[in-house]
């Protein structure tokens, strides 16, 4: 059997320190935790940072380092400093050598690097060996070298080459999520299925359970399935809770796919052990032909200056979207005309929040709001050229009228300036897989030790 203990679905999320106390008390044979993913965005993986605070991670990181020298087991974190870029394991590797210091102990720390070489993936995409996922966009060697930043999601394969160095301490770059926790149940030889299966379940922490907010959980593994438990007081595990999560971020609900194969659990069974326990069978393993593993990468894609004006006379509340459009008629007019600009060289949006800014035309809740914020989204090829045309929107967003007839109104501008540059905004380009002879091939390991 191996226990894996789960302290959240991400550092950084913070868990329940007593539930995390009575998991120590389990001992637990592996600590592992989720460091990030793609949920925020591309700008983290193009600019390869974090997205939560530093001062944040040190303090829950510090605390999941005293769990580890308590419990006595490994500690590992996937997909480091949210994007899992070498810029940022270099960040948690420099929190961890700090806490290392402070705490006094110590300790042996193996970092697995999944920042990958433009010109490595141009070579592997030239021979065929980079293959599209489904929807993903067409790309050539100019996209991928284009890329601010590339990532290979590491599977097991990889982090149990880290385990088997014999660290306190496991920082590694971009992973699946189920990678971490998957590793070792697979290592000890136990049901290959169930380890890929407890592992997708237990990503995410007690989102699989009834408080989602508490964290902590243990999954016990063995050679016929896994047993989920939640460690805090008031969450409790069921086969509703356990099962629905296979449908959480997968677009099959019975399909998992992973380096070197996919799960299915079709045939799984689910059963309450108990008030708080779920234990499963039945999850199968099929291995794949060759061993791909995912690629993610990100670049530029323009220069954003935001402008947000707030609507709340009712007249123009009702007819925003209306006003919005005309603004960008003419603004965009005037922008091309004025700067001698194409189509291709700027975008202009406005979003209504309040009203349809998540969804667009595809809203089907309609109501009339008592206020709406109506944000001006300017990209541009260049900061400058941005700012520019944030400048010829201004006065729109301040003084347009609906109709040439009504007197001109007045908005109120949420900041002065009321332009604010974002900077570079960042896309996704790169949604393909890799296929390598060795696992380790797009990955590299060092060995740091602390005394």
């Amino acid at each position: 059997m191996v226990k894996v203990l789960v302290p959240s679905g991400a550092l950084g999320l913070n868990y329940d320190k007593k539930a995390l106390q009575r998991g120590i008390l389990a001992k637990p044979d592996i600590i592992a935790i989720d460091g990030g993913s793609t949920d925020s965005g591309p700008s983290y993986l193009g600019r390869g940072v974090s997205k939560y605070a530093r001062s944040s991670t040190k303090i829950e990181w510090a605390g999941l380092m005293e769990a580890r020298a308590e419990a006595g087991c490994p500690l590992v974190i996937g997909t480091a400093g949210t994007c899992g870029t070498d810029s940022a394991v270099d960040w948690m590797l420099d929190i961890t050598r700090e806490i290392a210091a402070e705490q006094g102990r110590p300790v042996k720390i193996a970092v697995l690097r999944s920042s990958q070489d433009a010109d490595f993936i141009a070579k592997s995409f030239r021979s065929n060996k980079v293959t599209p996922l489904p929807n993903a966009p067409e790309i050539d060697v100019d996209t991928i070298t284009s890329c601010t930043n590339i990532v290979a999601l590491a599977g097991a394969e990889q982090i149990t080459k880290a385990l088997e160095t014999g660290a306190d301490i496991v920082i590694a770059g971009r992973t699946t999520d189920t990678a971490i926790i998957a590793a070792l149940p697979l290592n000890q030889g136990l049901n290959t299925g169930g380890a890929w299966h407890g592992a997708k379940i237990g990503e995410c922490g007690a989102l699989c359970a009834t408080n989602p907010q508490s964290g902590v959980i243990l999954i016990d593994f063995d050679a016929e399935g896994f047993t989920i438990t939640p460690m805090a007081d008031d969450a409790k595990a069921t086969p509703h809770t356990v099962s629905a999560h296979m449908l959480y971020e997968n677009s099959d609900p019975f399909i998992l796919y992973e380096p070197g194969g996919y799960l299915d659990v079709t045939s799984s069974k689910y059963k309450a052990l108990d008030d708080i326990s779920v234990r499963v069978t039945g999850s199968k393993w099929v291995p794949s032909d060759r061993y791909t593993v995912k690629l993610e990468g990100a670049r530029v894609a323009g220069y954003q200056t935001v402008v947000m004006a707030l609507l709340r006379d009712q007249h123009y509340v009702a007819h925003a979207q209306v006003w919005a459009d005309d603004i960008i008629a003419k603004c965009s007019a005037k922008a091309r005309d004025r700067l001698g600009l194409s189509e291709d060289d700027f975008s202009l949006q406005i979003r209504l929040i309040g009203q349809n800014a998540s969804f667009g035309e595809l809203e089907t809740n309609h109501i009339l709001p008592t206020e709406i914020g109506a944000t001006g989204i300017v990209t541009a090829k260049t900061e400058a050229l941005s700012n520019e045309i944030a400048k010829l929107l201004n006065p729109y967003l301040l003084h347009h009228p609906l109709t040439v007839e009504e007197e001109v109104p007045t908005f109120a501008f949420l900041f002065s300036p009321a332009e604010m540059p974002r900077g570079a905004t960042y896309e996704f380009v790169l949604n393909h897989t890799l296929t390598l002879d060795d696992p380790m091939d797009a990955f590299t390991l060092e060995v740091h030790e602390f005394a």
